[in-house]
């Protein structure tokens, strides 16, 4: 999952991404707003994290100009107005949730994750997929109810296609996504997804030729 976080504040930043890392998530950092809406508006997101009082150009503005060019990740803001007229613009810009500052690590990763899994339309925090469970409250993955252990990296990637689960995802799109602005090559997707399969199964993970790969239901 690729998260972007939007806050001019190194030290609420670099707490949001080391929280949204830890979490499973491949953090890109903005500074500001104009910075914020090229990236939106350029690159393919799982969430944002928004905050609204963004130099060169404001919070508000940068999501309504993503909303009217159909950009539809989810968006939590992250605002120190606290007004419940500031949270109507902000939902009525197209948010998707709305956290005051100051605010807890632990309820902005809860509510990041219940939005990545209402857009992919699981409601849940558990998600099953055939015989693999994936439970994204604790990071945890198991097969016939037996545990496995997995890398971070591996656990994004199976987190990735459960929350894609019935569609193939290309290697372009997984790479994007696992690894962000350093995004790797086929050849490294191919690799992941051999182990990932020497762990799961040689047949958890179904490849699609031509198309990309997709959890076996």
């Amino acid at each position: 999952m690729r998260a972007l976080v939007v806050e001019d504040e190194a030290d609420i930043a670099d707490d949001v991404a080391r929280a949204l890392t830890g979490a499973g998530f491949a953090v890109t950092h903005a500074r500001d707003g104009e910075e914020a809406w090229f990236l939106g508006d350029t690159e393919s997101f799982d969430i944002v994290v928004l905050d609204l009082g963004l130099p060169r150009l404001d919070g508000l503005s940068v999501l309504k100009r993503w909303r009217a060019s159909a950009r539809t990740f989810p968006v939590l803001i992250l605002s120190a107005r606290g007004a419940w007229t500031e949270k109507v613009d902000g939902i009525d810009a197209g948010a998707d949730d709305y956290l005051a500052k100051p605010f807890e690590i632990g309820e902005l990763i809860a509510r990041v994750k219940a939005l990545v899994r209402r857009a992919a339309g699981h409601a849940a925090p558990i998600l099953e997929v055939g015989s693999l469970r994936l439970d994204t409250r604790r990071l945890e993955i198991s097969v016939d109810g037996a545990p496995v252990k997995l890398s971070p990296l591996e656990y994004r990637l199976v987190d990735y296609l459960a929350h894609h689960r019935g569609r193939a995802v290309s290697a372009g799109e997984l790479a994007e996504h696992l690894h962000g602005d350093d995004a790797a090559d086929a050849n490294a997707i191919e690799a992941l997804i051999a182990r990932v399969r020497r762990k799961l199964g040689s047949d958890a993970i179904e490849t699609r030729r031509g198309f990309g790969y997709l959890l076996r239901e």
